[in-house]
């Protein structure tokens, strides 16, 4: 399978279980799904951009900044946390989804200073 129609496939389905889990006001079931796309989107991106670094030596630049993927695979971490944890209360995985998405908010120094030189 094609690494970008992975991703798309699950960024499709986030509309689905974002409002599937608002219409069940935060249910177990629904929060741990949208914990498992989450995580797939993740997955599928981790997937991405290795392919991407692979295939385009020209950006060997940005491959060697962003390295080894610390917040794709922190991400990836705590979405398995928050899958388990909303098995024992749904707003306990919920909060460590909006842990993920703050963490992303913060700029990542290290590309900023690489692409610069």
């Amino acid at each position: 399978m094609l690494p970008h129609l992975h991703l798309l496939f699950w960024l499709s389905l986030l509309p689905f279980v974002t409002g599937w889990m608002g219409e069940n006001h935060f249910q177990t079931m629904p929060v741990d799904d949208y914990g498992v796309v989450l995580l797939m989107c993740a997955v599928a991106y981790s997937i991405l951009a290795r392919s991407l670094f692979a295939h385009h030596s020209e950006n060997a630049a940005l491959a060697e900044a962003i390295g080894k993927d610390r917040k794709g695979w922190i991400s990836i971490v705590l979405y398995i946390l928050g899958i388990g944890l909303s098995l024992l209360h749904p707003l306990l995985g919920f909060g460590i989804y909006i842990c993920v998405a703050i963490m992303w908010l913060i700029p990542d120094s290290r590309i900023e200073s690489r692409l610069k030189h």
